[in-house]
């Protein structure tokens, strides 16, 4: 939260600055042009990047899948080679026994105490003007708007947002001339017709909200200074006669003192001396031509498509309606009927991989034949994250941490399907299950996913109390995997790598396990994520390869190993203890709360399939 706070008062910053340089180049145009500048940067503090590239996330920016991984669910084992990006972001710092961290109370109470006494100053003045409205009468002066009279009032002022009332003190008209009245009356009027009322309330908000910011208070103060000057130089262009006019402002001056309530647009607002040496010089203004029309347009412009472009390249569609998309001859998809407590099933017939051959094996469909049985659209093993994640290349891959799924329906996990498709010819299994499943959701069940990046919760790797206990890597054993780069499951001819899975092996009992040999202790954060379902960011920094190899009792903290491990049907033991507590008595590392990025699978639209 602090840190997107942070990244807003940072770029509102920025835009401020920029938006004073305009100021700089526009200051022998008119004073509207500054004031409308000046106004854009007070509501920028309003208006986050973030908002914007939550918009442009709406929208598709590249329409070709996106060539995520996930590990593949297969004999509940994950084989892992393929790295996981690097998360930098700052974990919680660990602590024993855990303590609050106070600093975000003491900020937040900080706060509001000021936005508190911001507010109540607003409302003491608020009151004061109500008081002098209650307190006028009606005068007979011809104006656009209404005219009252108050016993109160300090100087002339327009008072309300959307009927807005023009409040003079009594007996003004006694003190100043006809044309010193009527060039008082034509300044208020202008503030009226400009709206002042309205504009200053809004950012007397983003001053309340942003009070401890300088910059926010700099800005009101140009707005004002704009706003007077854009005023005066109505008044001239009307009346014509400067000296009358700076008279009158005196006048009122010497009469009344000035106006505290900034609230309220008054005759006698902003830097006296500079206003009237301005009115009496009586400066002819620029009017805006062509080029600078632009010039304001194209930055505005910029401003905004930047966030939403930022947004659109950070929220990755999955797919892409095209015709050149590989396709199944014939498929259908149906409701599942007495699956009862069967595990989903998925027969694949493709041909094999490239330099190997395919033998046929009890269970396997015909080729170029894909037939799924009693298969739920989401969990782990959903058509979904087959289709969109583990298959989505045409290949299983890894992804590490695996984007988690999001939005859908209820009965995105409930109900099961049955699908029957037949390829044109015999294409891989991986295929099948990939770009080709994918087109068929899309067409048969009106299927829309993509992937967003958002902050999410995370753990962070540290060292616990005294020296960590670790396995160091024997050099030669094996080729450590290159984390750094994207690979298939699949094997490399003539290289012996480095084993790194986690998963359920019913070879060794259908015990829950990590292992990972000759990697860093980043990499091995990396291969704890699929465990625990979380980004896990390495904050030991400590440095060298290492040999891993835990063995754990699924709980809350490792839900899929539970799943996996109920997949093959095998039975759970109390006796081991929790991956968390693995880690810390084996390698004295434990894992600790964090937030970091995560990439969400969101499921925008999807539709039961009808008869066919």
């Amino acid at each position: 939260m602090i840190e997107t706070l942070a990244n807003h008062l940072w770029q509102s910053t920025v835009f401020a600055v920029a938006v004073g340089l305009f100021t700089v180049a526009f200051r022998k145009n008119r004073a509207q042009v500054r004031f409308q500048l000046w106004l854009c940067a007070s509501l920028k503090f309003l208006l986050p990047f973030s908002l914007l590239m939550s918009l442009g996330s709406l929208w598709e920016f590249d329409p070709a899948a996106r060539k995520a991984a996930r590990p593949e669910i297969a004999a509940a084992i994950i084989q892992m080679s393929q790295p996981f990006p690097q998360l930098d972001v700052q974990p919680t710092a660990p602590s024993t026994p855990p303590k609050r961290d106070w600093l975000p109370f003491a900020i937040i109470g900080g706060w509001a105490c000021g936005f508190a006494i911001i507010v109540a100053v607003r409302l003491r003045d608020w009151r004061r003007i109500k008081a002098a409205l209650r307190a006028s009468a009606p005068m007979s002066i011809p104006a656009a708007v209404e005219v009252r009279s108050s016993p109160g009032l300090l100087e002339p002022g327009a008072v309300g947002w959307f009927r807005p009332i023009l409040l003079l003190p009594a007996g003004i008209e006694d003190h100043l001339t006809p044309p010193q009245l009527k060039a008082v009356l034509a300044h208020e009027v202008c503030h009226i017709q400009r709206h002042d009322n309205l504009t200053a309330a809004i950012h007397m908000f983003v001053e309340a909200v942003f009070w401890f910011h300088p910059l926010v208070w700099w800005i009101g103060a140009k707005m004002m200074e704009e706003r007077e000057r854009a005023c005066d130089e109505e008044v001239l262009r009307v009346t014509g006669d400067p000296k009358a006019y700076a008279d009158a402002i005196l006048n009122v001056c010497r009469r009344y003192v000035e106006s505290p309530l900034v609230c309220v647009p008054g005759v006698s607002g902003s830097n006296l001396k500079k206003r009237i040496e301005a009115i009496m010089i009586d400066r002819r203004v620029l009017q805006l031509n062509f080029a600078k029309k632009i010039a304001i347009a194209a930055a505005g412009l910029a401003a905004l498509a930047w966030s939403i472009l930022v947004g659109m390249s950070n929220t990755r569609p999955i797919s892409a309606q095209s015709a050149e998309r590989p396709r199944f001859m014939t498929a259908s998809i149906r409701s599942s009927v007495n699956c009862g407590d069967d595990n989903p099933t998925v027969a694949t017939g493709g041909r094999p991989a490239p330099g190997g051959t395919k033998k046929k094996k009890k269970g396997d469909a015909a080729p170029g034949i894909l037939s799924v049985r009693c298969a739920a659209l989401g969990g782990e093993a959903g058509l979904i994250r087959q289709a969109y994640v583990v298959f989505a290349t045409g290949e299983a891959t890894v992804r590490i941490p695996s984007p988690a799924l999001s939005g859908g329906p209820d009965w995105l996990d409930s109900e099961t399907f049955d699908i029957e498709a037949r390829a044109d010819g015999e294409v891989s299994g991986a295929m099948m299950r990939g770009p080709m499943l994918q087109t068929l959701l899309e067409d048969k069940m009106k299927l829309k996913v993509r992937l967003e990046t958002r902050e999410s919760a995370a753990y962070a790797l540290v060292a616990s109390e005294g020296a960590p206990r670790l396995h160091a890597f024997q050099e030669g054993s094996c080729t450590p995997n290159d984390f750094s780069r994207s690979l298939a499951l699949r094997a490399t001819p003539g290289v012996n790598f480095c084993i790194s899975f986690v998963g359920v092996s019913p070879s060794v009992g259908s015990v829950p396990t990590v292992e990972a040999k000759g990697v860093t202790l980043s990499d091995f954060a990396k291969v704890l994520s699929w465990a625990v379902d979380l980004p896990v960011i390495d904050a030991t920094g400590i440095a060298g390869r290492f040999d891993f190899r835990l063995e754990f009792e699924p709980d809350k903290n490792t839900p899929k190993m539970g799943e996996l491990r109920s997949l093959i049907g095998a039975a759970g033991s109390a006796v081991r203890p929790t991956i968390m507590t693995a880690i810390q008595q084996q390698y004295g590392l434990k894992l600790v709360a964090s937030q970091a990025p995560r990439e969400f699978l969101v499921v925008d639209h999807v539709e039961k399939p009808s008869a066919n």
